[in-house]
């Protein structure tokens, strides 16, 4: 009998610390967690965050981190500019569930030849253009260079939870004819846009680069 009481008292206690070192979707808790507060600036001025750095990791390795491929786009957009972004959609870093859009860091000769070799081009609502990748684009996109990063957490985050992770920001700037606030980290490379009827985004930037987020947002400001 005391036996049988052991052993049940034993698997009792082996379920619940299964239980306790996994998470949502059967992951195990990271090593090094990827949670969105964690950043550092390196002393060359470089962001790392997700285990990503900004200017130096590239598709590869960011895709080994979030263990997902993502789904990769090349834009034209109406002003002219080619983007490239590689969507992360419903992933789960250190347990929290969220869709991460990567931008790549290409010059422009080069994202323009991998344009005029799409193999599909679509023109979306709002005037920009499409193109889905070659096959050997592909496999030359993966070596090249995270330039910043999009962050939209499922969760909807309060005010509080914010500033006590993050601290409070440096500048807030309110959106023109919008309920989204924009709070500003430029030592930190990091504008969270803060809306209390829509999910938050974060976008992460080295922060040599800030005034690439900053000065956009200070022009509307200006004509509100």
């Amino acid at each position: 009998m005391e036996r049988k009481i052991f052993l049940g008292i034993l698997i009792a206690t082996l379920i619940a610390l299964a239980a306790a070192i996994l998470l949502p979707g059967g992951r195990k808790v990271d090593e090094h967690p990827k949670l969105p507060w964690n950043t550092q600036v390196d002393a060359q001025g470089n962001l790392s965050v997700f285990n990503i750095v900004l200017g130096k990791s590239d598709l590869a390795q960011a895709r080994e981190s979030f263990q997902d491929k993502g789904k990769a786009n090349l834009f034209l957009t109406p002003d002219d500019r080619y983007v490239i972004e590689v969507y992360f959609q419903s992933i789960y870093l250190s347990g929290l569930k969220a869709d991460v859009v990567l931008t790549m860091d290409l010059p422009e000769a080069r994202a323009k030849a991998m344009f005029e070799r799409g193999e599909r081009i679509s023109k979306l609502g709002t005037g920009a253009r499409k193109v889905d990748l070659s096959s050997s684009d592909m496999e030359q996109l993966a070596r090249e260079k995270v330039a910043f990063i999009t962050y939209i957490p499922a969760a909807d985050l309060d005010e509080e939870l914010i500033s006590s992770r993050f601290g409070e920001p440096d500048r807030k700037i309110q959106e023109a004819e919008s309920s989204t606030t924009h709070w500003l980290y430029p030592e930190k490379g990091l504008d969270i846009a803060v809306n209390p009827d829509e999910k938050e985004v974060f976008q992460y930037v080295n922060p040599a680069d800030f005034g690439q987020i900053l000065k956009p947002l200070v022009k509307s400001s200006e004509n509100q």
